[in-house]
């Protein structure tokens, strides 16, 4: 299968930092691939240089075949992270003047955009200015403004970012569609479980470097759960919970929701754990917990870093999701 984007060696600094530094990466055509990792990561600089908006100070970059992202323009879809609209002129004769930009026929093209608005519920702004939208519809606009030419390969720079949960979930089933359409779509978010439900490839980056690169499934599979989930049958109490922090190989413990998460050692098995547990503990569900992409994370890019240093890492993570959880209005 042909790559639609392909990047060599590339690297990037401003002034003394490095954005990105010596990353190979290749996307296949029609592939769904979510490129993750905390706020500047370096997720960004590697789009803007893929859309030749920069440029790399050294590597190569070659997009749907060409030398640059320019020569096949009219087959790209792009979400800049930095929003903008022509704030003065009408939704439907903004979506108009973008699909004729991108080279759309102009027959049927307004039956297009109306039949887009509907899609997302937005319908009734097609005469509305764009400044009289909300955010949150003002960037379903700009997601639609990406995607009417019906692009071969669409670039999504932090498309969940602001959304509440329902436009979010719209957001999802609109990229998967363009998936299944034939589209290769790549696109960026520091919200890693959003990545985790749409992807069939992640690339993690983390202080402009690559550190990981597979399908989600494979990037759990090759990481071991170090977490049991512990449900006691008579229920969470003091005496359950110490005799489940007095098992030989339980490095912590912590109680949700009516059962217990059971840390394993890095020296110990967790399956032996979970035996030792369910020979001491009565228990109506005893598992080992596949770990997600955040922890698959951060144990790749911490390490053996103080376990402080692990926390706020996993606090800011923490942070990004609540903030995409709650978002716009």
């Amino acid at each position: 299968m042909p790559d639609a984007i392909s990047i060599r060696g590339v690297t990037k600094t401003f002034g003394n930092k490095y954005a990105v530094r010596d990353l190979d990466l290749v996307i296949p055509e029609r592939s769904l691939c979510g490129l993750i990792g905390p706020n500047g990561a370096g997720k960004t600089t590697t789009i803007r240089m893929v859309m030749s908006i920069i440029f790399p100070d050294k590597g190569e970059i070659a997009v749907l075949g060409k030398k640059s992202a320019v020569e096949s323009k009219d087959r790209i879809g792009y979400l800049p992270e930095e929003r903008g609209l022509y704030r003065k002129m009408k939704v439907g004769a903004f979506l108009h003047y973008v699909g004729r930009l991108k080279g759309v026929d102009d027959a049927g093209l307004q039956v297009r955009v109306k039949e887009w608005l509907d899609r997302v519920g937005l319908g009734d702004t097609i005469k509305k200015k764009c400044e009289e939208l909300s955010k949150g519809m003002q960037q379903k606009v700009q997601v639609l403004a990406s995607i009417i030419h019906q692009p071969d390969l669409i670039i999504l720079d932090e498309p969940f970012s602001g959304l509440d949960p329902v436009n979010a979930k719209m957001l999802r089933e609109l990229i998967d569609e363009q998936h299944q359409r034939g589209a290769t779509i790549i696109f960026s978010t520091h919200q890693m479980y959003q990545a985790e439900t749409l992807c069939d490839r992640v690339v993690m980056i983390h202080q402009g470097k690559k550190v990981i690169d597979n399908t989600p499934q494979e990037i759990r599979e090759r990481h071991d759960p170090r977490t049991v989930l512990v449900t006691p049958a008579l229920g969470p109490h003091a005496d359950v919970e110490r005799a489940i922090r007095g098992v030989e190989g339980v490095d912590s413990l912590e109680s949700i929701n009516g059962s217990y998460l059971a840390r394993a050692g890095e020296g110990d098995s967790p399956a032996a754990v979970l035996a030792r547990i369910a020979a001491r503990v009565p228990v109506t569900r005893i598992e080992l917990v596949r770990p997600t992409l955040e922890d698959v994370f951060i144990d790749i890019v911490e390490g053996d870093a103080p376990q402080e240093e692990r926390e706020q890492l996993r606090a800011a993570l923490a942070a990004d999701k609540a903030r995409g959880d709650r978002g716009g209005d």
